[in-house]
């Protein structure tokens, strides 16, 4: 291994041994922030909570492009002892991020502004958010990301230009009934009756068969201690998928529809609110065109892949939400992955990170120099 991978592979080892969880990241930032000031760039921490942003001038005027890495670990039961492990690659996305910026800080930026994000608390699903309230992407008019992708999908030596994730939300809901004893039923309103309606409501939901979506309840619970009595409450969760946003919004909208209208056949009323979630994927067709010439330059063309369609969610597209100007990317990098993302055991091929930071590289100097 020549420098920049030895030094890429030291600062994997370095991150992936000190895992932490969303915004709690305070080693992690702080160790990013010393080595990418150290490289040259001003540096502004605690940026959303524990959020890095470091900023690189170049000597023309020219565009604000960013590089976005998450930084934050998982949580996982193990032997029945909760640990934190990098169980999704935000290790490995830091490691790629830091050291294109690095390499790029050696030879300089010709025009415009290289800006890098270290984000927090992806896997809570509102540290772009957090960034973006900060201030962060105020600037930016380009914005790039990078995954590791799971071996079904991706394989080492080779990249997609474009990694579509779904929007995916949460819906929580509470059922109103009245309560009764158990010899009494009619003077009460069975909540788990109201409940079961609006189950079987949400799963007669429809919308454009076209569109990948789906939309189940994943939790239902209703009763107590006293098992003779009629209950008055029953709560339940969603979790909605669907590959489009207005999708989205029109699933979220049955959805709150038909919990409500399920309800109000047994006589229950019910309340429905979207309790968290991220939108789904939205693309600058510029920036795809300029990915695949990346991944053509440096995996050669049996290593570009097709974009590819994921239901799985990604708080990147908050970016793109919250400043439709902006010009997204987002590269899906195959490393032989296995057995699956946010598995314990997760592991992969190591040596394909140096591509992903010639691919990231690559695209920056197009832009910037």
């Amino acid at each position: 291994m020549n420098e920049k991978e030895t030094r890429l592979q030291a600062t994997y080892d370095t991150l992936h041994a000190m895992p932490e969880v969303g915004f709690a990241e305070h080693r992690t930032s702080a160790w990013l922030a010393e080595r990418i000031e150290a490289a040259g760039f001003s540096v502004t921490t605690g940026v959303g909570g524990t959020g890095v942003v470091a900023v690189l001038k170049g000597t023309e005027p020219g565009p604000v492009v960013a590089l976005r890495a998450d930084m934050d670990a998982l949580e996982h039961v193990v032997n029945g002892e909760t640990v934190r492990v990098h169980s999704c690659g935000h290790d490995a996305h830091c490691s790629m991020v830091l050291t294109v910026a690095e390499e790029l800080a050696k030879t300089g930026i010709r025009r415009g502004t290289l800006k890098i994000l270290f984000q927090p608390a992806e896997e809570k699903l509102f540290g772009a958010t957090r960034m973006i309230e900060a201030g962060a992407i105020d600037d930016v008019d380009i914005i790039l990301g990078i995954h590791l992708r799971p071996i079904q999908e991706a394989k080492t030596g080779q990249a997609t230009p474009a990694l579509y994730h779904g929007s995916s939300y949460i819906m929580e809901a509470t059922i109103t009934g009245q309560t009764a004893h158990g010899a009494r039923p009619h003077l009460g309103i069975n909540a788990i009756d109201g409940a079961a309606a609006a189950v079987q409501a949400v799963n007669a939901i429809h919308i454009n068969p076209v569109i990948p979506f789906t939309c189940k309840v994943t939790k239902l619970a209703a009763g107590g201690a006293t098992l003779n009595q009629i209950p008055d409450k029953a709560v339940m969760a969603l979790d909605l998928r669907a590959q489009q946003n207005d999708a989205m919004k029109l699933l979220l909208a049955k959805a709150e529809n038909a919990i409500k209208a399920g309800a109000a056949t047994v006589g229950a009323t019910a309340e429905a609110k979207v309790t968290g979630g991220v939108p789904g994927a939205e693309y600058h067709p510029e920036i795809i065109e300029l990915a695949r010439e990346a991944i053509r330059a440096v995996l050669g063309e049996a290593g570009l892949l097709a974009p590819i369609v994921t239901p799985g969610g990604e708080d990147f597209h908050n970016f793109v939400q919250a400043k439709p100007s902006l010009k997204a990317g987002y590269i899906g990098l195959g490393c032989d992955l296995t057995p699956g993302l946010h598995d314990p055991a997760m592991k992969f091929d190591r040596s394909a990170l140096i591509n992903g930071v010639a691919i990231l590289t690559y695209m920056v100097e197009k832009l910037l120099k």
